[in-house]
């Protein structure tokens, strides 16, 4: 197995944080068009120009190491960028769609820096940890953002179609739930089989069984609903409507590394995160107590999982570093 330095690697740890600006670029020039919710557009029009900033960072940064940006990184990152909002401008619930999207994408964004920033530390590069420590926390301050928008954004979604589908709405958002668990144990699979340390592949396997359960109570709740149980077929494509295929597109183009992986799953956690609030929302609206009330119980469980996901991060460090035979 070849090795690299430090060095190296905290370069192509650099390029990965300039294509995902790249990409984050992309939609937030185009989002705010169709974010149909007047909070949302302000704070994705706020975080657009602190996105032009951050891109011009770490591309300072990659100068000052002697390298830039990769090419065929960032083209694949404004390419997944712009695919997203052609796609979202067409959904009939574009504003709850935007905001769980950019929720995630914070966070994917968030826990990248956190393992630049701890990267850079090892290898001695305080100005590129000092950098990275400031576009995290506009990142998160960013994600409270959005979070924030959640009760706003659903109640603009329902508000495109007559209130009177709104039973009819929640069952799109309980396939799209569906379609998203169902993504979450293809995600979670591999991630028990290449975690790439014990602690990693225990956090991911103890939240497989719980997607497992979130599986069945989604399936009993579609079941009552509609008389439907397992009816994969009209749910395969929710996960594209949540999302999650942008971004997943975005990851498989980069190479698997335990950090990299830990880095998407914790997205991932806050793309469940956002479609869970928004089902917590459109139930309410439709007067639905039983999703309202295990849409709130799995919330719970996926962000306990984000926050095992978050203190493991020093651990996914080591092990990425081992993995690609990084020395100092």
């Amino acid at each position: 197995m070849a090795t690299r330095t430090l060095e190296e690697q905290l370069v192509v740890s650099l390029r990965d944080a300039h294509a995902l600006e790249q990409m984050a670029l992309a939609q937030l020039e185009r989002a705010p068009s169709i974010a149909g919710e007047e909070a949302l557009k302000l704070a994705l029009r706020d975080h657009c120009v602190e996105t032009r900033v951050h891109e011009r960072l770490v591309r300072e940064r990659l100068d000052a190491h002697g390298a830039k940006p990769s090419m065929l990184r960032d083209l694949a990152g404004e390419a997944g960028g712009a695919g997203f909002i052609l796609f979202a401008r067409v959904q009939p619930d574009a504003p709850g769609k935007l905001a769980t999207h950019a929720y995630s994408y914070e966070h994917l964004e968030l826990a990248t820096y956190e393992l630049l920033a701890r990267l850079a530390e090892m290898a001695g590069d305080h100005e590129t940890a000092v950098v990275a420590h400031r576009i995290r926390g506009e990142e998160a301050a960013m994600a409270a953002r959005l979070e924030a928008t959640f009760a706003r954004t659903a109640a603009a979604s329902l508000d495109t179609g007559p209130r009177d589908e709104a039973d009819e709405r929640l069952m799109t958002y309980l396939d799209d739930a569906h379609a998203l668990e169902q993504q979450a144990v293809t995600l979670l699979e591999r991630a028990v089989a290449i975690g790439g340390d014990p602690q990693l592949e225990d956090a991911y396997h103890i939240h497989l069984e719980e997607t497992h359960d979130h599986l069945a109570a989604l399936e009993q709740l579609i079941a009552r609903r509609d008389g439907r149980v397992g009816e994969v077929q009209v749910l395969k494509d929710a996960a594209l409507r949540m999302g999650a295929r942008n971004i997943s597109t975005f990851f498989r183009a980069q190479a698997d590394t335990p950090g990299k992986l830990a880095a998407f799953a914790y997205a991932f956690e806050h793309l469940e995160i956002g479609g869970y609030e928004q089902l917590r929302e459109v139930a309410h609206a439709a007067g639905d107590a039983e999703v309202a009330e295990t849409a709130a119980r799995i919330l719970g469980d996926e962000r306990a999982a984000a926050e095992t996901l978050m203190a493991l991060l020093d651990v996914a460090v080591d092990a990425s570093l081992e993995a690609v035979g990084a020395v100092g």
